[in-house]
């Protein structure tokens, strides 16, 4: 497990070269009634294409304000993002959203519900629907495509908002901790029904989590935040194979990261 380091010259050209997130020196801070509030400082990062890479760190730590940076929803204040070669300056089609909640409107189907972010972009929405209904059948949701969400429990309708998310054909998914609020059997579940999907789909996912244990069973790489304000406090390449299933979380090696990310962690004061 190598240390974060400061990259050369030669290592950012090859990086911009190479990666699909591309960020350096990047900051954001807040401007409040007791002052300025730094969430993220000087953070030096890169995020290839494919990849499946988390982000942990104690909640007030910048985890989610660094997703949002990334979704394009919130301007940094000063250092550099690149998506896809290109400087992020807001809002992308190339980046899609999916969020603790499925936000799913309670008066539209679900296939409707799929499909809203063609809407708002208004496409034409014919086009996308027979990629819709592949979709739903990828995550066994097709008979379900013309049900409302209070017909689905929550594991389905957060499938649902992952194929929402998918719909648009993204390159990269932004999850903010999108399984914390199910229960423990359904969160394993959708962590095996995740991996699968993005399997197929070739995404390049950002995961950001609470669980050290589920970022590592989901990850190519796991990036482990300090506390506020928000700097890289390692990354950690996990060398597990793959396809996973739920017995690697009882390997010597799975328990050695495990290790080594609370390590981490404790030394900034904890998860939560």
């Amino acid at each position: 497990m190598q240390p974060v380091r400061a990259a050369a010259s030669s290592d950012i050209r090859a990086d911009r070269a190479s990666a699909l997130i591309l960020a350096r020196g990047l900051s954001k801070t807040y401007a409040t009634s007791a002052g300025q509030i730094t969430a993220l400082k000087n953070l030096d990062f890169e995020i290839h294409e494919g990849e499946f890479v988390s982000v942990v760190g104690q909640s007030g730590c910048g985890k989610s304000t660094l997703l949002k940076v990334l979704a394009g929803l919130l301007p940094y204040s000063s250092g550099s993002v690149e998506l896809n070669g290109k400087p992020l300056r807001g809002p992308t089609p190339q980046a899609a959203v999916v969020f603790q909640s499925p936000v799913l409107l309670p008066w539209r189907t679900v296939l409707d519900n799929v499909l809203l972010p063609i809407e708002f972009r208004k496409l034409p929405v014919a086009s996308y629907r027979k990629n819709a209904i592949d979709l739903l059948a990828m995550v066994g949701l097709s008979d379900f495509a013309q049900r409302y969400p209070f017909e689905l429990s929550g594991g389905m309708q957060q499938r649902a908002a992952i194929i929402r998310a998918l719909v648009q054909d993204p390159k990269l998914l932004l999850m903010d901790e999108p399984f914390g609020a199910l229960d423990a059997m359904t969160r394993e579940q959708m962590n095996i029904e995740l991996m699968r999907i993005w399997g197929q789909s070739g995404k390049t996912v950002i995961f950001i989590t609470h669980s050290i244990a589920e970022a590592i069973f989901l990850s190519d790489r796991v990036i482990a935040m300090t506390a506020r304000p928000g700097t890289i406090a390692d990354v950690i390449t996990i060398d597990l194979p793959r396809p996973r299933d739920l017995s690697v979380i009882n390997t010597d090696r799975f328990g050695r990261y495990a290790a080594r990310l609370r390590s981490l962690l404790d030394a900034q004061g904890g998860m939560f």
